[in-house]
Formats: structure tokens, sequence, C-alpha cells
């Protein structure tokens, strides 16, 4: 219903932005559980879990952006935005928790692996922000979980693409963050050599 009622008022923008957050959270959630395979052996899988790390921060950014449009369209009064409703309580309470959470966990892994010696501090803070991040994270994703799963398809059928005009320029959008993230993570990879070296040359001084 609030779909419909976007769309005869004449306002798109409701459904659209709600195409482009679910979209953004697929595309997000499919790279994240790559870096979960990581996780099984992070430093023999260094190259991959910084490269999709770094391929994660677009992604993250343009669904911190379409999220807070839709907050402050909300709470400027514009009726479409009204209508669709805000969230559940609670996901609006963690929504913030969870940005500083990711920016702690993006932030000190990027740090890490440009200054391997800060090491054991940025480590600390790395791990300790996962486990954080990963307990808000559940609750976010399966709070959300029914809405991404009825919008995220809607682009990509023919029938329900042409109802919300824009589509190509949010699959634009979307394959830009990540063509964006792709060139991060290729930077990332000389500085990832480095930190190799260098995290060897600590363990080595730090066990004689």
């Amino acid at each position: 219903m609030a779909r419909e009622a976007a769309r005869t008022g004449g306002d798109e923008g409701v459904e659209s932005n709600s195409r482009l957050t679910a979209t953004t959270a697929v595309v997000i959630t499919a790279l994240l559980a790559v870096v979960a395979v990581t996780l099984l052996n992070v430093r023999g899988m260094i190259n991959l879990h910084v490269f999709v790390g770094m391929l994660l921060i677009p992604p993250v950014l343009l669904k911190i952006g379409s999220t807070a449009w839709r907050f402050a369209r909300y709470y400027r009064g514009s009726p479409p935005y009204r209508r669709k409703g805000p969230p559940h309580p609670l996901l609006r309470v963690l929504g913030p928790v969870l940005v500083v959470l990711t920016a702690a966990l993006i932030g000190s892994g990027v740090a890490l692996v440009l200054t391997p010696h800060m090491r054991p501090t940025l480590l600390f803070v790395h791990q300790a922000s996962f486990f954080g991040w990963l307990a808000v994270l559940g609750v976010h994703f399966f709070g959300h979980l029914g809405e991404t799963a009825r919008f995220a398809p809607l682009d990509l059928v023919r029938r329900t693409r042409a109802q919300v005009a824009g589509a190509s320029a949010r699959q634009w959008t979307m394959a830009a963050a990540l063509a964006a993230g792709a060139g991060l993570g290729v930077i990332m990879l000389g500085a990832t050599a480095h930190y190799l070296g260098a995290t060897v040359q600590y363990i080595h001084h730090h066990h004689h």
C-alpha cells in the first residue's frame, strides 16, 4: 500500500530509496560472507580479507547514505515517507550504533595494515569492535530481512523494474560503488604485503 501511495502521489522516491537500500544490503551481505570465509585462516587469506574489506567501504557508505536520506525525509515530514513509516524503535536505536561500530571495525582494519608497528593496540580494537558489530548486525539483519527480500529483486524483474523510474541509475550507482571499492582494494594490496613483513618481524622479535 505504501508503494502504491508513493506512486499515485507522484513521488516514486520512497520506493526508489527502498530498492537501492535493499540491493545494497544484499551486496554487502554477499561480501560479508566472503569475509567470514577468510576468518577461517586470516593470515593465509590476508590479501582476500583486506581486498574484500576495502571493497565493502563504498557500498557501506551508500547504504548509510540511503538510510540517512529516508530518515531525513521522514523527520522533515515528507508525506510519502510518513506513510511508509519508520523502522521498529529498536532498529532505529541500533542504527547509529551499527554505523559507529562499522566505522571502528573498518577504520581499525585499515589502520592496522597501514601502521603495523601499532599492531597490538589496533588488533585489539579491530577484534573487540568485530564482536560488538557482529551482535548488533545480527539484530539489524533479521529486523530488515523481510523488507530486503521484498524490494531487492524488483529492479531485476522486467515487470516490476519498469514500475519505478531509475532502475538503471540505481544499478549503475551500485556498480560504481563496487568499482571504487575494488580500486581501494588494489591500492591496499601493496600495503598488505608490507604489513605481512612487519608482522613476521614483530612476532619473531617478541618470541626471541
